[in-house]
């Protein structure tokens, strides 16, 4: 059989009953992806640029490509710091999806997450992507970044997103060095339970649908995601009245943190405050809390079975 295996029923048509907190039927996660200072480049001795952002201009593979490097230092400089006074505007909560290196080359974005409601999530020791590594590799970027994350937090982080896609044996690998959760899903509008060898493993599903990488990739524009995200919240919310629901929203420095990008974000908290009693935002470590406490592990909970995929249902 292939590891990992495939699930494609979920949870189908079954229904969980349940609220979540404050009895809302819709949790909203915002995601903050922090890359800036890991990405692949000549100048940190790479021998190779990062995939080009925002021009999609062709660029020769040998030399340093100093337009995507300057993009990428934009996000640092000064999208981190605009997406989180918007966030500090409305008083919310975001999961911060941070490469540890991209954190250690910038003390002053560092220290103001350190002093922020934020939750750390682990991205990576680099934005690397992690199929290219073999098992030993990846295993000790995953123990290097643990550390270096508690060097610069004072803890580590509880959760795991890798980028874009994660190799076959990423979430064997995160289980064994002690994670709760991952995000590297995006297969279901909730969580739910896998198993990963003789452990029950809590995945939190991401998004590339709603994501600001779309602007990048020339997806639309400002309006076509603001109506995209609105209208996810009035589906959701209508399909909550029978079973709730979550939605992740995927920023990125660079992408969300331009000016006529970020006023996206500000209409679209502002429209989520007009329905403040029906959505919790909330950090992606606090969904899984909730979640674990709502529908424990199988393991403790006879009410959950395996299936034959691999997969807890609540029944």
């Amino acid at each position: 059989m292939n590891f990992p295996v495939r699930d494609f029923v979920g949870y189908g048509r079954q229904a969980l009953n349940f609220s979540w907190p404050g009895g809302a039927r819709l949790a909203i996660s915002l995601v903050l992806n922090i890359e800036e200072g890991a990405e692949r480049s000549h100048y940190f001795g790479d021998g190779a640029n990062e995939s080009s952002w925002e021009s999609h201009r062709s660029f020769p593979a040998h030399v340093r490509d100093l337009m995507t490097e300057s993009v990428f230092e934009y996000g640092s400089r000064r999208g981190a710091h605009r997406i989180l006074d918007v966030l500090e505007d409305f008083g919310l909560p975001a999961t911060i999806f941070a490469s540890a290196v991209a954190l250690q080359v910038n003390p002053a974005l560092l220290d103001r997450l350190n002093d922020s409601p934020h939750e750390i999530c682990g991205h990576g020791l680099r934005w690397t992507e992690a199929w290219e590594l073999d098992r030993d590799e990846e295993s000790a970027q995953i123990a290097r970044a643990i550390e270096l994350f508690r060097e610069l937090t004072g803890d580590r982080p509880t959760g795991w997103y890798s980028r874009y896609s994660p190799s076959i044996h990423t979430r064997d690998l995160l289980v064994k060095h002690g994670f709760d959760y991952d995000s590297d899903a995006y297969n279901d509008d909730l969580p739910y339970y896998t198993r990963v060898g003789d452990a029950w493993h809590l995945v939190i599903p991401y998004t590339a649908t709603y994501n600001d990488t779309k602007f990048a990739f020339n997806i639309g524009g400002p309006s076509d995601f603001l109506d995209l995200l609105k209208r996810a919240v009035n589906f959701l919310l209508a399909e909550g009245a029978r079973e709730p629901k979550m939605l992740s929203i995927g920023l990125h420095a660079r992408i969300m943190g331009q000016a006529g990008r970020a006023d996206v974000l500000r209409e679209f908290l502002a429209f989520c405050q007009d329905r403040s009693s029906e959505i919790w935002i909330a950090r992606r470590d606090e969904i899984a809390r909730f979640w674990r406490e709502t529908f424990p592990a199988p393991e403790s909970h006879t009410a959950c079975a395996q299936t034959d995929t691999g997969t807890a249902r609540h029944v």
